[in-house]
């Protein structure tokens, strides 16, 4: 794991866009076509705003979500309004974007198609991930129904999750696809969160599932 600190929030946002950028444009030069996979939350809104304005071939970028809430792209709760709102836009509303949703469907009968359409962009080129206090990322939520089976190193891309105590299910892509993407990035803000990925390190990864994935990440950190 390698930690990089920054001054604040802003600045970090503003060097991650940077290293986002260079990195989807490296990727390009050496392949038709690369994925960029992107948490939800609004931890990464500023990022979006800054790497939007890119100056990148997106109409070869594929950009999917880490995770989504089952809730209609239009709904408050989903990451996918996010994205339209804040990634989706300017030079980037060129790139192609794989939705974690599918509507008359639920996450169960809908995670056999969403695993074959993802599987198609895979591997990952540039991963961004987002974690909280509980060590969850993506929503592989330690405790949650499904989190072993998405956890497995046979997972299929895509895996439905329940948690306990949230009245809407989740969607997530497996740990094995999250962890074999060519460059893995954790934002992170807060002593409390950078206590917990060091503690994530020493722990199991079914206690603390960003533990299975940070190892060879880069962690950009502002308190």
């Amino acid at each position: 794991m390698k930690l990089i600190e920054y001054a604040d929030r802003e600045a970090l946002a503003e060097a991650v866009a940077e290293i986002l950028a260079a990195e989807v444009k490296a990727a390009l030069m050496a392949d038709g076509q690369v994925s960029l996979a992107v948490p939800g939350g609004t931890t990464p809104g500023p990022i979006f705003d800054r790497l939007s304005t890119a100056d990148l071939d997106w109409s070869r970028v594929q950009v999917m979500l880490t995770d989504e809430r089952w809730v209609a792209p239009d709904h408050d709760m989903s990451n996918a309004r996010l994205l339209r709102q804040r990634l989706l836009v300017g030079p980037a509303a060129a790139a192609q974007f794989t939705p974690l949703f599918i509507e008359g469907l639920t996450a169960v009968e809908a995670s056999e198609d969403l695993s074959a359409e993802i599987s198609r962009h895979l591997p990952i080129s540039v991963l961004v991930l987002g974690m909280g206090a509980d060590m969850h990322t993506a929503s592989l939520f330690p405790g949650s129904d499904g989190l072993a089976a998405a956890m497995a190193d046979d997972a299929p891309a895509v895996c439905p999750i329940n948690v306990a105590g949230q009245d809407v299910g989740r969607i997530t892509l497996s740990r094995r696809v999250l962890d074999s993407a060519m460059s893995k990035h954790l934002v992170i803000f807060g002593d409390e969160k950078r206590a917990a990925v060091e503690r994530a390190l020493t722990l199991p990864a079914h206690e603390a599932p960003i533990g299975a994935m940070v190892k060879e990440a880069v962690v950009h950190w502002a308190a």
